[in-house]
């Protein structure tokens, strides 16, 4: 019986999967197990070392206390780093072509230069404008308040920062977890390191020097200077959190000051509910956004994803153009609007190879090109290529626009010509493409 695919195995972004898919983090998860590692240890010495002598000479309630809190702090933490932070899904390549034909600009006829398409959208919240950016990676106009974490490579909604320390993005569906986790952790912080510090007090009582109380339990010794240590940073995070949880802000919001008034001018926060208690309820109590993706969900083929090192390596049929100078140019579609490109020296053959997935083999033609099927490459995609490569390459813009409309898997190329100085340029930025 064949293996059915999940679409967690074929993932495009930047994560790691465990349990089939119902845990997702990001690939650098290092930072994380030393977060686990430092509250686990030094809650079990605390539980050892410290809980019994404060039990017996003060309450048994204290190793009930430090357990409820031991306990929350761990389920917090599983819960942000374990969980899908809000990742939007890319766009399919039908979606994305749809996108293009929707932001392309045409070329006035008398215009002798070429007007990019516009790569952000404007739109209206509670009476306050808000620009929503294209991405090139995910191929989306990013809805309000989200932002592509560059570690993770995903298009997050609500995205607040990418955190090392858990191991993953916060986003809107994890940020009440984080949240708590922090604030938790601060308390936890603050009360193992009064009960160690109680505990030292404490076998100072019967005139005994410090320094004998500090050989009688070196544990007690060791867990205060951890907590005292972490405590300030953790103290100062919580409340940075909190601020922006009553104001209803991101991090991400409030380091670009995106609700920072200039010169005078006030700005609203138009995500804001009105005020410190409603703020709180609605990030921290209100409804759970549900997932965008489906990530133990089977693939089907209109959600198939190549990956980017098989798609150079994948039989495609071939068409040649003609070049100018002593350098090879491959252009390689995947058929969704990715395009990889690579240079390589070659005295002998001047013709660039232009290819598909397509089981179809392309004849020869001679100079003057049919690059087959390239049909997802429209006039803007051709001009971004040549602005990001600096080849000296003469577009008619207008022939290719009718010729696409005449014959969509057809487009012609004039004259290319790339020096050798120009392919050193070009080779760093192959992996740049697959943004076009």
């Amino acid at each position: 019986m064949p293996h059915a695919t999940r679409k967690w195995e074929v993932y495009p972004g930047r994560n790691r999967f465990c349990c089939e898919g119902r845990i997702m983090m990001a690939k650098q998860v290092g930072i994380f197990y030393v977060t686990v590692g430092l509250i686990v240890a030094t809650s079990c010495t605390f539980f050892i070392f410290d809980c019994p002598f404060l039990a017996v000479k003060i309450t048994p309630a204290i190793p009930a206390v430090g357990g409820l809190l031991f306990t929350f702090v761990l389920a917090t933490l599983f819960r942000t780093s374990f969980s899908d932070p809000g990742v939007i899904p890319r766009a399919t390549p039908d979606e994305a072509a749809d996108i293009e034909k929707q932001i392309e600009v045409p070329n006035s006829p008398n215009s002798p230069t070429y007007r990019p398409p516009p790569r952000t959208k404007e739109v209206v919240v509670c009476g306050q404008v808000v620009k929503l950016k294209f991405c090139f990676t995910c191929k989306i106009f990013r809805p309000p308040r989200a932002s592509h974490c560059s570690i993770c490579d995903n298009c997050v909604d609500g995205f607040d920062h990418h955190c090392p320390w858990i191991g993953n993005c916060v986003g809107r569906r994890n940020y009440r977890y984080f949240y708590s986790f922090i604030v938790s952790l601060a308390f936890m912080c603050v009360f193992i390191f009064a009960c160690a510090v109680t505990h030292l007090v404490l076998l100072t009582r019967d005139d005994k020097p410090f320094v004998d109380a500090i050989k009688e339990s070196p544990a007690s010794v060791l867990v205060a200077i951890i907590c005292f240590f972490s405590v300030w940073s953790v103290l100062g995070l919580a409340g940075f959190h909190t601020y922006l949880t009553t104001s209803n802000q991101t991090t991400n919001e409030d380091i670009k000051g995106s609700f920072t008034g200039k010169r005078g001018q006030e700005k609203i926060n138009p995500y804001s509910k009105g005020g410190v208690c409603a703020n709180c309820l609605f990030i921290l109590c209100g409804p759970m956004p549900p997932s965008f993706i489906d990530r133990r969900g089977f693939v089907t083929p209109e959600h198939s994803v190549v990956p980017s090192s098989e798609l150079v390596q994948a039989p495609c049929a071939t068409s040649f153009a003609s070049v100018q100078g002593n350098s090879e140019v491959r252009i390689l579609n995947n058929g969704k609007g990715h395009v990889t490109v690579s240079v390589s020296n070659s005295t002998s053959r001047k013709q660039a190879q232009l290819g598909s997935h397509q089981e179809t083999k392309c004849p020869e033609v001679d100079p003057v090109v049919s690059l087959q099927p390239l049909s997802t490459l429209s006039a803007s995609s051709l001009q971004l290529l040549h602005e990001r490569t600096m080849i000296n390459t003469d577009l008619d813009l207008d022939s290719l626009d009718e010729s696409a409309s005449s014959n969509p898997c057809h487009l012609h190329l004039e004259s290319a010509s790339i020096t050798s100085s120009q392919t050193g340029l070009l080779h760093p930025l192959v992996p740049r493409y697959n943004d076009l």
